[in-house]
């Protein structure tokens, strides 16, 4: 199944089988809301190592037609979307009726934990996501009682590792986004989601240079200096990657 594709009616209401030793997940369906296809793949790792099924949205439009179909156990959701804010998507998720079993907000800003948790999630997830004892933790801990996926809950204490593929693949998205002369919101995004991928690939250059982005924008200084700065760390790691 691709990445988008629909999950057919049968899956709506996926079944708590038991779970399998060293597969604590078992029986759960996740839903990832995340536009970066590093943070994405490492969730599918996660997920593929816990026994979890995945679905994946890259926006807030993608994740309302997932949801029309089928309802995950476990809903994991960016803080900062391409159209929009996770923050919105969680409490409508918290708000609804049957609510959803767990709801994780996810970021690579420690500062947006606060507002994931306001909206209504019941844990977060900072990135690098790459812990598996952390992730199923979060997600067991979440679970409300007697849902449970059945049988031994040995939490493994491995970490996972995306493919460098999904790192070219976003660099690649952030180097068209400068290259479309980027104002005003989308500099926000781009500023955004570079911090992000930066954080989760341990690129402490590439970080510092996306929030000295954000912050001269936030400061109304010109953006030019810091735009030439993400572009060519961003062009130099795509170099090093081919």
């Amino acid at each position: 199944m691709t990445p988008h594709q629909i999950a057919p009616p049968d899956e709506a209401a996926p079944p708590w089988g038991a779970s399998l030793p060293g597969r604590p997940l078992g029986g759960l369906t996740v839903l990832v809301v995340e536009d970066s296809r590093f943070a994405s793949e490492a969730v599918r790792l996660l997920c593929l190592r816990s026994g979890a099924r995945l679905r994946r949205a890259d926006s807030l439009r993608t994740a309302a037609r997932h949801l029309q179909v089928y309802r995950p156990a476990v809903a994991i959701v960016d803080m900062g979307l391409p159209d929009g804010n996770g923050a919105g998507l969680i409490a409508r998720l918290a708000g609804q009726a049957p609510r959803l079993p767990v709801i994780l907000g996810m970021s690579g800003d420690p500062g947006a934990e606060a507002a994931a948790r306001a909206a209504g999630a019941d844990g977060f997830l900072g990135k690098p996501v790459e812990s598996l004892a952390q992730f199923q933790q979060a997600i067991l801990s979440a679970l409300p009682q007697g849902m449970p996926p059945g049988g031994l809950r040995c939490l493994d204490p491995g970490t996972v590792r995306p493919d460098d593929s999904a790192l070219r693949g976003d660099l690649s998205h952030i180097a068209a986004m400068l290259a479309g002369a980027p104002d005003g919101g989308a500099i926000d995004h781009v500023a955004r989601f570079a911090a992000g991928l930066a954080r989760a690939a341990r690129d402490a250059p590439l970080e510092q240079a996306a929030t000295a982005l954000a912050q001269d924008h936030a400061a109304g200084l010109p953006p030019a200096a810091p735009l030439t700065r993400l572009g060519w760390l961003v062009r130099d790691r795509l170099a090093g990657a081919a």
